[in-house]
């Protein structure tokens, strides 16, 4: 007697088969992940473009400290150079050579006295951040005595409460910060998910109050001052 016929080939004809676009996906989510580039001193080159516009709002208030400005992390001179643009006197620090003349091979936080009134940078995120820094950066930027600070940060950076935050900000709120509206492309890899802005400790401009500043809009476009007028009309009002 012949045994019943098999129904598995007929459960075969039933799965169904697996589509070419979903062979690709599975494909690619077992690729490798690109490894962390991110330089282990944290250095994120600063585009010009990033830095003409707050030059260009805030110069009288630079100037009104003088000429002579010290670069803290000068890396490779990308926010020196915007300043010599605008008739500043640079002086560097960094830790490394990158390529900019003159700079002092020496950490920022090896500086106990002010090497000019005013301070403008880009500094090492983790060394100004809650997690890692603990605000480092700006407690030495106002240990060294300077009249004006600003720094280039991630426009969430204040929102942080951990380390120390809430007293640093009650202590040392900023005078004023622009919001940069646009994203910075730091690495040349398309602009980054976070919004950037500069904070500015100014002595000659008061804060509103512990934990409360004035933040204003700045806008990537401005006129080249070379031209002699500069773009403040593209600042918006503050908030």
């Amino acid at each position: 007697m012949t045994g019943a016929a098999s129904v598995k080939p007929l459960f075969q004809a039933m799965k169904p088969k697996r589509d070419a676009r979903q062979a690709a996906l599975a494909d690619f989510a077992q690729m490798p992940r690109p490894k962390d580039v991110r330089d282990p001193l944290d250095f994120d080159p600063t585009p010009k473009d990033a830095t003409r516009p707050f030059v260009a709002a805030e110069l009288s208030h630079i100037r009104a400290h003088g000429r002579r400005v010290w670069e803290t992390a000068v890396g490779a001179g990308h926010i020196a150079e915007v300043l010599a643009e605008f008739g500043f006197e640079v002086v560097g620090n960094d830790v490394v050579d990158r390529g900019w003349p003159g700079v002092e091979l020496r950490s920022f936080f090896d500086v106990e006295e002010a090497r000019a009134p005013i301070q403008i940078t880009n500094p090492p995120y983790n060394q100004i951040n809650a997690s890692n820094g603990h605000g480092r950066w700006l407690r030495h930027a106002m240990q060294c005595g300077a009249s004006y600070v600003a720094l280039l940060l991630n426009a969430d950076w204040p929102a942080a409460r951990i380390n120390g935050f809430d007293s640093l900000l009650y202590d040392h709120p900023p005078s004023i910060e622009y919001l940069c509206c646009w994203k910075i492309d730091f690495r040349g890899g398309g602009a980054p998910p976070q919004r950037n802005s500069w904070f500015v400790w100014d002595i000659n401009r008061l804060p509103m109050g512990p934990n409360c500043w004035v933040r204003q809009r700045l806008y990537k476009d401005f006129q080249d001052p070379a031209q002699g007028v500069l773009g403040l009309d593209h600042i918006g009002s503050g908030v």
